[in-house]
């Protein structure tokens, strides 16, 4: 039996496809994520990210094409698949009227995790953060960027194997983004975790592991920043990326 047999990848995506109508959301799109891997899906608005990762969470049946979360197909055994996916979407998914420690709670109830170990994880991931003092704090009282924090421990309580990254640092401020995104980085390295952080902001995938980007619903680049900026010899990443997407960026 083969290594990869034994250690499917956090995530591989084989010919993906979606359509609303005539309009082509997401064409043909594949790729894979590896174990410990930080990967960037950069990409304009309307590239298709947020459908894809609607796709990958469950919320959206694709037309076409599989995709897999440690080789188990979301399409035929969804639930088997999505135990082993955590993501914060781009829509904040809190109850702001319950507190910090009341949604993680209600986070591990939907996973099944039994109480007595719920506890020591939410506590775990809480001291993590820094989120400790807040947890008795109704979640409507916190910053835009502690919000996202709670967001990102609870995605961690079923310890997955795959973390999805929806646009997850838009409207915050830069000092909270700049710290999330450290954060997720080193869970990365420390967790051998998969990671697919998905955006249009271009400094956000500079120091990933891989770019993968995306416009008008298909994959443009699938490589390392170095790579992107040689394709046609630009100085600096946000370059070759406009360069790579300016049709669509003319368009929006």
């Amino acid at each position: 039996m083969s290594s990869a047999s034994l250690f499917p990848s956090p995530l591989s995506i084989t010919g993906l496809c979606k359509s609303f109508g005539p309009r082509r959301a997401v064409d043909d799109v594949s790729f894979a994520v590896s174990a410990g891997e930080f990967v960037a899906l950069l990409g304009p608005n309307g590239a298709g990210k947020s459908t894809l990762f609607q796709m990958l969470s469950g919320l959206f049946t694709a037309d076409a094409g599989h995709a897999a979360i440690t080789g188990i197909d979301i399409g035929a055994q969804p639930i088997a698949a999505l135990a082993h996916l955590g993501i914060v979407f781009q829509q904040p998914a809190l109850d702001l009227d319950l507190s910090v420690a009341a949604n993680m709670q209600f986070q591990t109830d939907l996973h099944g995790i039994a109480r007595p170990l719920a506890r020591r994880r939410i506590a775990h991931w809480l001291e993590r953060f820094g989120l400790a003092a807040r947890a008795n704090d109704a979640c409507r009282s916190l910053s835009g960027g502690t919000r996202r924090k709670v967001e990102l421990a609870r995605a961690l309580l079923s310890e997955p194997q795959m973390l999805l990254m929806d646009e997850a640092t838009v409207g915050i401020d830069p000092a909270s983004r700049a710290a999330i995104l450290a954060d997720v980085k080193a869970l990365c390295r420390e967790r051998g975790m998969g990671v697919l952080w998905a955006t249009h902001l271009v400094d956000e995938a500079e120091s990933a592991d891989r770019i993968v980007v995306m416009a008008a619903g298909t994959l443009r680049f699938d490589g390392s920043a170095q790579a992107l900026m040689k394709m046609n010899n630009h100085s600096n990443l946000t370059q070759a990326f406009l360069h790579l997407t300016r049709k669509e960026e003319g368009q929006s």
